[in-house]
């Protein structure tokens, strides 16, 4: 149990923000799966895959070499910067201001795109479908990437942190196995939301470690922090809701990040 309570935000968090990452990566590879065999989707993405895990094993130990307390402030700035890109289009798709992300409509979006291209195949893998989702997954990806080397790399967590992205990407990979379809009933905002918290109460944490606060309850803090930062996003929906301009999520010109 005192184990879990070490490592369990870590790996949740690393866990929810790779989830989100790759249910996005999903829908481009089970698209081009549809349009141009599962051989050219699967060769793209175990590539993207494979480049992504060389990043995490080059910087991970490269982060070894700065100073701790530079480490934590330059980490925690890092994670503030995501959390917040997070929770703002969080708050902003709750408030009705920007529409809801939608999988299946991504899905026919990219179907139709590679219907309207050009196969050219080289050992039996199309090289367009492949180079779709090698890109899919690289830039999704690469997120996950920083993030799981910002929230392993200050207490010696990037194994846990590691793990969480690995266990969410075969869960993803075994969901679009079984369903075989875009994975558009996630409650994605919601994710997004639980993502945004952990990973800006995480920043807040570091910066304050990093400039030499101490802070109440030790590692704890982050529980109290989280509580908080839920507290001022949820204040933050209805005043989005009052003093933007609102549309009804999911109709036509509705501006979707």
């Amino acid at each position: 149990m005192s184990v879990w309570k070490e490592l369990g935000p870590t790996v949740l968090a690393s866990f929810l923000a790779s989830f989100v990452e790759f249910v996005e990566a999903l829908t481009i590879v089970l698209a081009v799966w549809t349009v141009r065999g599962a051989r050219s989707a699967l060769a793209g993405a175990a590539a993207g895959c494979v480049l992504l895990a060389i990043l995490v094993v080059v910087l991970g130990p490269l982060l070894r070499l700065i100073p701790l307390d530079t480490l934590r402030l330059a980490v925690g700035v890092l994670l503030l910067l995501f959390g917040m890109r997070w929770l703002r289009k969080a708050i902003l798709r709750s408030a009705g201001i920007v529409a809801l992300h939608d999988e299946s409509k991504a899905f026919a979006k990219e179907t139709a795109s590679l219907h309207g291209s050009r196969a050219s195949s080289t050992l039996g893998i199309d090289l367009g479908g492949a180079g779709a989702t090698f890109n899919a997954v690289v830039l999704e990806g690469l997120e996950v990437v920083f993030i799981v080397v910002a929230l392993g790399a200050t207490g010696g967590m990037l194994v846990p942190a590691s793990l969480g992205a690995a266990a969410a990407g075969l869960v993803v990979i075994l969901l679009g196995v079984i369903v075989h379809r875009p994975l558009a009933r996630v409650p994605e905002n919601t994710l997004k939301f639980a993502v945004g918290i952990l990973i800006s109460s995480f920043g807040v944490f570091w910066v304050g470690e990093g400039a030499g606060f101490d802070w109440l309850g030790s590692d704890l803090a982050i529980i109290w922090i989280a509580t908080i930062t839920f507290i001022c996003t949820a204040l933050m929906v209805p005043i989005a809701r009052h003093i933007g301009n609102p549309v009804k999520v999911g109709i036509t010109g509705a501006r979707n990040e």
